[in-house]
């Protein structure tokens, strides 16, 4: 059954910094190419991410150059200021250092093994519009797509909000080749209710998808099938009996 198109396609070089979006790029069996690629890592060794530093979703992350499977190309950093460094200069991780009071290194991956645990729950992440359409309009405030930061966007064909939701333990096929199990919800946190342009909090927000959601907002994808994807590609979803 053709569910939606694929609207928006975005990836996080490096992870809890925002992300970038791609018109076309390749599912691997971690998820997206370079999706939480790179990302820093404190004393303890654990992972610096919004719930510790929420400033970080104030920075941004892209890819220099175009894919490849030899190395990624290195990530370009962008500050809250504006200002735009390459991953291996210093000042940029000065910074967050001074402003998480934290201390930090970075660390990467190769192109085709990027470990779960840098992604955590699972290997993609889908919202539909409906649904986060259906939530600006509960919440009376325009919900950025970003607070969720998905991998993709579907643009449904029936705009049923929510719909999503039923399609847990079936598979999605993307495009000709991509084919995704839908494994369960996205059970949120405090990341949402940070503002991803100002940092700001909004804890209302997470109130109401606890409310009236059980905390759950978008799907999470295990990857069956890898191969490219590109936006407008149609997405179909597979009945379990049929598989």
């Amino acid at each position: 059954m053709h569910v939606g198109t694929i609207s928006e396609i975005t990836r996080h070089p490096v992870k809890s910094m925002r992300g970038e979006k791609v018109s076309e790029t390749r599912v691997m069996n971690y998820g997206l190419y370079g999706d939480r690629s790179h990302a820093l890592i404190d004393e303890k060794e654990s992972f610096l991410t919004i719930t510790q530093f929420p400033d970080m979703v104030t920075y941004k992350a892209s890819f220099d150059g175009p894919d490849s499977l030899t190395a990624f190309p290195e990530p370009i950093v962008t500050t809250m200021s504006g200002e735009s460094y390459r991953w291996s200069d210093s000042e940029w991780l000065e910074e967050m250092e001074e402003r998480s009071s934290k201390k930090l290194q970075k660390v990467s991956y190769h192109p085709e093994h990027v470990p779960t645990g840098a992604i955590e729950e699972a290997n993609l992440l889908m919202v539909t519009d409906a649904s986060l359409e259906a939530l600006s309009e509960a919440w009376g405030k325009h919900v950025d797509d970003r607070r969720f930061r998905p991998n993709l966007k579907l643009e449904l064909n029936s705009q049923e909000a929510f719909i999503e939701q039923e399609w847990i333990g079936s598979t999605l096929q993307i495009g000709e080749h991509v084919k995704v199990m839908v494994t369960g919800p996205c059970e949120r946190c405090m990341i949402i209710t940070v503002d991803p342009e100002s940092g700001l909090r909004q804890p209302d927000l997470l109130k109401r998808v606890a409310k009236h959601h059980r905390n759950h907002f978008g799907i999470y994808l295990r990857v069956i099938e890898t191969g490219p994807i590109k936006i407008g590609d149609d997405v179909h979803l597979i009945d379990r009996d049929s598989l």
